[in-house]
């Protein structure tokens, strides 16, 4: 089993996805626009270049996302979740960590904690919540 995140965006979805393979050494971007799917008569013409779906493949995981666009407003953005990233080097945290710090809010620095080698908090300049964590080796 796996779980897989599917991220809510309000129009930018082309963006962080891109921005993700880019900055967390993402592949096989995929990004599919409402127009010319049945997709498209349910948002307003200026949306039909927005994402109805995508994905970039993060190491073993799917990052999935749209634009919304189902509801008049869009989508209202990630209450009370994050992506955690984990990975293997601290080296590895913090060039994450600062990619996806960038333009965005740091809500605890990455440093060490009694379960990490580097652990931070952050919110993207995407909206998304994400918790940043290179576990200790177990004792």
């Amino acid at each position: 089993m796996r779980i897989e995140p599917y991220l809510q965006f309000n129009g930018n979805c082309a963006q962080a996805l891109e921005y993700y393979r880019q900055h967390l050494h993402g592949t096989d971007l995929c990004l599919m626009p409402f127009r010319g799917t049945p997709g498209q008569e349910q948002v307003k013409e200026d949306w039909y270049d927005k994402i109805m779906h995508g994905s970039v493949q993060l190491g073993p995981t799917m990052l999935m996302g749209s634009d919304g666009g189902c509801s008049e407003d869009g989508a209202t953005g990630m209450r009370g979740s994050s992506v955690c990233l984990t990975l293997d080097t601290p080296e590895e945290a913090e060039q994450a960590f600062d990619a996806l710090a960038r333009d965005g809010a740091i809500q605890m620095p990455l440093q060490e904690t009694f379960w990490a080698k580097r652990f931070g908090m952050l919110k993207d300049q995407f909206g998304v919540a994400w918790m940043v964590n290179c576990l200790k080796e177990p004792a």
